[in-house]
């Protein structure tokens, strides 16, 4: 498997919510604790570690304030500890319905209450102990079974979700999260979702819905009937096996899902590496040869692109560009210059690539013409979540309007037509830009909006009046930002 940070394992961060529906959420002021906000945010984020005398227990570590959650014997309840000691020790008691029971594992008592009248003094389970996980992390993501050390991908032929693929090449290899009825949902890049008998459903039905379980930083699903997925026979099939108890071969890795793209060049053709080590524009089709996983360095923004064959892009002699790099240096980075539907690359020796006449690409022009322009299209986003610094985007309830503060979020779908996305929301209506900046979602026919990749893992959205998508105060998404920075980029 690649290394050089091409697989990273998401750091599993979530909100707990209680009975009202309302978040546990860390006070700087204090380090008190409550259960008082309506919605997930820094301060209501929590990350689960193992105890380190490896016993059964586990602890919670506030993400924003970095100090631990402890229950006292009187029961009163703090975030302060930036050590965990003995009150910080809690027992995760799943439930049958997906909540989970939070029992001190010194004292024996449960974890709950609401608003500011939390404590850890009861000593039998009622609704006001019963906390439902809601994950804070990005929900499109790979998925890798622990034991196979295989990803999961969506199989068109057999009809199923297998984990039997070496390496996350290709659309088929993401997989989206759903946050629904308390419990999640695994939606396939097809917007199918997975049931626990391994079939493959257009609704969130209850059989498609999992709770789920922390074990040791690995993840497990849970299903209806408290058995759990798991990769099973010669293929890797996904579906609930015979264990009521997550073992090895039920605990699953999120890792990251960063962007895999095609790039055209000024000949109509596809940039591949199928006839060797140099990346030439020569091909008709898109298969994994014509796609590169491209990520941006967060210090320098440039881009590095990885091919299927196991190499980065790389500067060689006379400008040349070939797929035989096994590491990042300075010749594998490439600046991006978005030029409206175009992108334009500058290498490390500050030379544009262009296409010469045979289809090779080389870096030695300095300026940009036809020849040194590509379109860039993502394949591996057919459907879309995006969050920015207040929240998801969501569509306002009852409204033709976006929400970019919310702690659920949309999936809407993506089409692309020469370098240009249109994006498609809730009820099948289009994203399209009013007046004074506005943006609505209930468009009968398809805006064109330009997508930059400006930092890793983000992009910009920028629209057909130049001015790019925006959160802000309001907690609508606008059209009126002047620059790609700040509330104007977009976790994908």
């Amino acid at each position: 498997m690649p290394t050089n940070g091409l697989h990273q394992v998401l750091k599993i961060q979530f909100g707990l919510v209680n009975d009202a529906d309302r978040y546990l959420t860390a006070e700087s002021f204090g380090f008190k604790v409550n259960a008082s906000a309506p919605s997930l945010k820094r301060k209501q984020m929590w990350v689960l570690e193992p105890d380190p005398g490896q016993g059964t227990a586990v602890l919670f570590r506030s993400s924003h304030l970095g100090r631990y959650l402890s229950a006292e014997e009187d029961g009163r309840v703090a975030c302060e500890a930036e050590q965990p000691s003995r009150d910080c020790r809690f027992l995760v008691l799943p439930q049958p319905d997906g909540r989970w029971v939070l029992q001190s594992e010194p004292h024996g008592r449960f974890f709950g209450g609401t608003e500011d009248q939390l404590s850890c003094f009861a000593t039998a389970i009622s609704p006001a102990e019963l906390w439902t996980v809601h994950l804070a992390i990005h929900p499109q993501a790979h998925l890798l079974s622990v034991s196979r050390r295989r990803y999961a991908h969506l199989c068109p032929q057999e009809d199923e979700i297998a984990a039997d693929s070496n390496t996350p090449w290709g659309v088929d290899a993401l997989i989206t999260l759903i946050f629904q009825n308390r419990q999640y949902c695994l939606k396939s890049c097809d917007s199918r979702y997975l049931r626990s008998d391994g079939r493959l459903v257009w609704e969130p039905e209850a059989r498609a819905r999992y709770t789920l379980e922390f074990k040791a930083g690995k993840l497990a699903f849970k299903d209806c009937d408290g058995r759990y997925l798991a990769p099973v026979g010669p293929a890797g099939t996904l579906r609930a096996g015979r264990n009521t108890r997550p073992g090895k071969d039920e605990l699953f890795d999120l890792e990251e899902s960063p962007p895999q793209v095609v790039l055209v060049a000024a000949n109509h053709r596809y940039v591949s590496v199928r006839q060797g080590v140099n990346v030439s524009a020569n091909q008709d089709e898109e298969l994994d040869h014509e796609t590169f996983l491209m990520q941006i360095d967060q210090e320098t923004k440039k881009c590095t692109f990885y091919s299927s064959t196991g190499g980065y892009w790389t500067l060689v002699t006379h400008g040349g560009i070939q797929a035989t790099a096994t590491q990042v240096s300075a010749n594998t980075m490439f600046e991006m210059e978005w030029r409206g539907r175009r992108v334009a690359l500058k290498a490390s020796n500050g030379r544009y690539v262009c296409m010469k006449k045979n289809g090779q690409l080389a870096a030695i022009s300095d300026f940009v013409g036809e020849d040194e322009e590509f379109i860039l299209k993502l394949i591996n986003r057919p459907i879309l979540v995006l969050r920015g610094l207040d929240g998801f985007v969501c569509q306002r309830r009852g409204s033709n309007q976006l929400d970019t503060n919310r702690s659920v979020y949309d999936v809407f779908h993506l089409s692309f037509s020469d370098g240009a996305y249109q994006i498609r929301g809730r009820g099948g209506g289009f994203w399209h830009t009013g007046s004074h900046g506005s943006v609505c979602s209930d468009g009968q026919r398809a805006e064109d909006f330009l997508f930059e990749f400006r930092e890793r893992g983000r992009l910009a959205i920028r629209t057909r009046s130049g001015k790019y998508l925006r959160g802000g105060a309001s907690g609508l998404l606008r059209a009126d930002a002047d620059a790609p920075a700040g509330v104007a980029l977009w976790e994908y």
